[in-house]
């Protein structure tokens, strides 16, 4: 098998230097490096990398403008690289809507070390991203809002005293935004409470929730301690916590709580699915979608050992058929669904009784 060919584009050659000696040490081979797209654009045109390292913030031209430059005339795969800054989230968030198959965190401190670490996770993102499928996500059209957020009058308190009939627990990683982005477009308001576990570091996913909230007519928030599950509301988990499913009486709260890496992950699929299991039981609906890895495999099998109804994202539109396909081997998966059906077939199935057990 040929070697991954990448090529880096970063505006500090000290590292670019680093990036390229971790990505050489981890079997991959750099045939290039440029300091802005300027220069980037023609080596990428006449090495024809399989994989792109770009940085998010540069001279000349801004990161997401090469990115769709890229994705319009030379479709490759691109990690981006972001430092953890709000501006810098909210930059990584956009490339990822718009085509970028996942991206590395720098910090602002500690570059050095963090660039010299093998193990900072820039080699099997590289590896992810030779593997994952362009275009399988077509971009998501917000939903209409019948009223604009600030004119959307408060939930009656009567509704907020009731319990939702289902809740749903979903899982996703490398791929993550521009697929939950299509799902989310296919939901009413009145979908049932969802809790999203999305592979991501702090600070990116309190964007994340911020940039879908302003996309869709449904209330999208990172979770907090407590927060309650309802309909028409979507818990991102925050980065670098676990999010669990617990009960207070007749109400699911979500709860927020710091805890080892899972799976390698912090937040981990596995832990929200377990605490779906174990509090939910059949009035959950299990989802997980795109990703690297098998976190959450062995949780989704533990909410169809409980009674919920679970399903898997399909191959052809994974970005990456990792997380989904270890689910399916376990026989996690009640069905296997293609993106573009999940939305209704949640809809369904939320709108079915629960099997008796």
């Amino acid at each position: 098998m040929n070697a991954i060919t990448a090529l880096i584009v970063d505006d500090s050659a000290v590292v670019r230097k680093h990036l390229a000696e971790v990505l050489t040490s981890g079997g991959i081979q750099v045939v290039a490096t440029a300091q802005d797209p300027l220069f980037a654009w023609p080596k990428i045109q006449a090495l024809r990398p399989n994989v792109i390292v770009l940085d998010v913030e540069m001279p000349r031209m801004d990161g997401i403008s090469f990115l769709r430059k890229i994705m319009a005339e030379l479709p490759t795969p691109v990690v981006m690289c972001s430092t953890l800054t709000e501006a810098g989230c909210e930059t990584t968030l956009q490339a990822l809507a718009a085509g970028a198959v996942s991206f590395v965190t720098k910090p602002r401190l500690g570059l050095k070390s963090f660039l010299e670490d093998g193990s900072n996770g820039l080699v099997d993102a590289v590896k992810a991203a030779a593997r994952a499928k362009l275009n399988a996500v077509a971009p998501a059209a917000p939903r209409p809002a019948t009223l604009s957020p600030a004119a959307r009058p408060a939930t009656p308190a009567s509704a907020l005293a009731e319990t939702t009939d289902r809740v749903v627990a979903i899982g996703i990683s490398t791929g993550g935004v521009q697929t939950i982005e299509a799902l989310l477009a296919q939901l009413p308001r009145n979908a049932p409470g969802i809790m999203v576990v999305q592979h991501m570091p702090e600070k990116f996913t309190a964007s994340l929730a911020a940039r879908l909230n302003s996309l869709f007519d449904l209330e999208v928030l990172e979770a907090r301690d407590g927060d309650r599950v309802i309909n028409g509301r979507v818990l991102i988990a925050p980065g670098g916590k676990h999010m669990r499913l617990c009960r207070s009486g007749a109400q699911y709260l979500a709860e927020v709580r710091d805890g080892p890496l899972i799976n390698r992950h912090r937040p981990s699929v596995d832990v929200l699915f377990r605490s779906v299991a174990q509090h939910a039981g059949r009035n959950a609906i299990g989802l997980i979608m795109t990703g690297m890895g098998d976190d959450g495999a062995r949780g989704l099998r533990d909410m169809h050992d409980a009674g919920a109804v679970t399903a898997a994202q399909d191959e052809a539109s994974c970005v990456v058929f990792g997380m989904p396909n270890e689910a399916i081997k376990l026989g996690a998966a009640d069905v296997v669904l293609n993106l573009a059906d999940i939305g209704a077939w949640i809809m369904r199935t939320a709108a079915q009784r629960p099997a008796l057990a």
